[in-house]
């Protein structure tokens, strides 16, 4: 059965850093396009970074400045989002998911989420 599994979230002080990461299991990560999204209390869901299939090129949500990294590991199978000097307003949950095509179009597989809290 294909799934997508995120891993790696956890309580962090602000300035802190995290790596997520978003396991496939059933297909292979790197034939498709992959996304980084969360949602946090009592906001609308947000997409935060995408990685192409095939030449793996990236894309950032404006408001991230440079603070996120999103990188594909093909022979562990799985999609990484690195966050940095991260801030309270980023505490969510964060979600990995498949895309039908390339970036930018509706999410296919979709993983139960990974919670990040921010605070001191």
């Amino acid at each position: 059965q294909a799934q997508v599994v995120e891993s790696g979230g956890g309580l962090v002080p602000p300035g802190g850093s995290l790596r997520l990461s978003c396991t496939a299991s059933g297909f292979t990560l790197d034939t498709v396009a992959v996304a980084w999204f969360r949602q946090g209390p009592g906001k609308n869901r947000e997409g935060l970074a995408c990685i192409s299939s095939g030449d793996g090129s990236t894309v950032y949500a404006d408001s991230l400045k440079g603070r996120f990294t999103i990188s594909r590991d093909s022979a562990k199978n799985t999609v990484y989002l690195q966050m940095n000097n991260l801030k309270s307003e980023d505490t969510a949950a964060y979600y990995c998911a498949t895309l039908y095509g390339a970036c930018g179009t509706g999410y296919n597989y979709k993983g139960q989420g990974t919670q990040v809290t921010v605070s001191s």
